[in-house]
């Protein structure tokens, strides 16, 4: 927007102390090539996008990004028709280079992999997405704009001609705003009183890393077939740009909104989601799924029992504890998990109300996407340079 705009005065208000503290800075580092989604939905199409923006970035700011490629392997019979649903719909995405691979290719791609059946897609990269933020904030305050760390937004007043953003004791004044609340995404919403009808409720998400010397036993990516059953994917396996191989996650109630240990209770925040009905009926629906997560987030030798079936040469003790991530999942009254990215907002406040995987892969393209919309609709009237400017907050 600063580009789009010269003259136009930007803050960004980032909660934490540093950048990428959240989401950003602990998911697994995977560039996603469109694989699963649901053909014309946002995902498929800002994940076909955003990846072209983020690899042209990355090699403008000479950002590696390494192509180990991804397969989703069927090790069952009956998982062999989901992979070619799978297929179907890669292929419906223009997901390049895609190839269905048996035993041997397998074999091939990954010596110490296992399985019947597998879709290969080598474009599928990793990259490290603390390093693009960086680059990105130095973007923006090269352009002029500004960054505010320790800024959380407490409270958000629009309904006068300026919009006003309490920030601990201090205040700033902003013609627009942009939300990108991330897990705190629907309390700022409900801040500027456009509540929506879903819900964050945070997962946490623990890995294991493969121990040094046996990191040779995973080369690429390796995925479960999904079951369209069950809300999460299940543990799989990723190379990390820094050599490091992970191991996960699983997915359990995280007990805070930013609850990376087990140990982390808000109990207010407990309380809110059990009173949630969409979560009771999500509960309801897959508590079975839910007790076996919780198993694999106890027990190291159940976790290593989920990927020895990708690797079967792995052994309880090749597995060390890794970082945990909290995924900000977007849930619906009916209990079901917001599956796409749900962009919203109207007049001069916009909200990113849902962004999960592949939201880092379709960073660049859901920029754009806010960018028009608030061309369009934030700054009609309104005339660019330093007297007319506007403000966005971003928490």
């Amino acid at each position: 927007m600063l580009i789009r705009r010269p003259g136009l005065r930007l803050v960004v208000l980032e909660r934490e102390d540093e950048l990428a503290a959240h989401q950003t800075g602990h998911n697994s580092g995977v560039v996603h090539a469109g694989i699963y989604y649901a053909p014309g939905s946002q995902k498929a199409r800002l994940c076909a996008e955003g990846k072209r923006l983020l690899e042209a970035y990355c090699a403008e700011r000479d950002i590696p990004i390494g192509y180990p490629g991804k397969l989703v392997v069927a090790l069952r019979e009956d998982e062999v028709p989901r992979l070619e649903a799978i297929e179907a719909r890669a292929r419906a995405n223009g997901v390049p280079g895609l190839e269905v691979v048996g035993p041997d290719r397998i074999r091939a791609l990954e010596p110490h992999g296992a399985g019947i059946r597998a879709l290969w897609s080598p474009s599928t990269g990793i990259v490290d997405f603390r390093r693009v933020t960086n680059a990105l904030a130095d973007d923006i305050r090269a352009a002029g704009g500004e960054i505010r760390t320790a800024a959380a937004v407490q409270r958000i007043d629009a309904r006068g001609s300026v919009i006003t953003l309490g920030v601990g004791s201090d205040e700033v004044s902003a013609r627009s705003v942009i939300a990108c609340a991330g897990l705190w995404s629907d309390r700022v919403a409900a801040m500027t009183g456009d509540t929506g009808s879903e819900r964050i409720v945070p997962f946490r998400g623990s890995y294991y890393e493969l121990v040094p010397e046996r990191r040779a036993l995973v080369r690429r990516l390796l995925y479960p077939v999904p079951d369209p059953r069950f809300p999460f994917l299940g543990v799989h396996l990723t190379p990390r740009p820094d050599g490091r191989v992970w191991v996960g996650p699983n997915a359990v109630l995280a007990l805070a909104r930013a609850g990376y240990r087990r140990r982390d209770v808000d109990l207010r925040e407990v309380a809110a989601i059990v009173r949630h009905g969409g979560f009771r009926r999500l509960v309801g629906r897959h508590w079975q799924t839910g007790l076996a997560e919780q198993w694999r987030d106890l027990s190291r030798r159940a976790f290593a029992e989920a990927a020895r079936r990708f690797i079967p040469e792995l052994r309880d003790r090749d597995l060390v504890p890794g970082p945990s991530g909290v995924r900000a999942q977007a849930l619906d009254p009916d209990g079901s998990l917001v599956e796409d990215f749900r962009l919203g907002g109207a007049g001069r406040v916009l909200h990113v109300r849902n962004a999960p995987s592949p939201a880092a892969t379709s960073s660049l393209a859901i920029a754009r996407e806010l960018a028009d919309r608030a061309e369009g609709q934030l700054f009609a009237g309104f005339s660019a340079g330093p007297a007319g400017g506007r403000g966005m907050g971003h928490s």
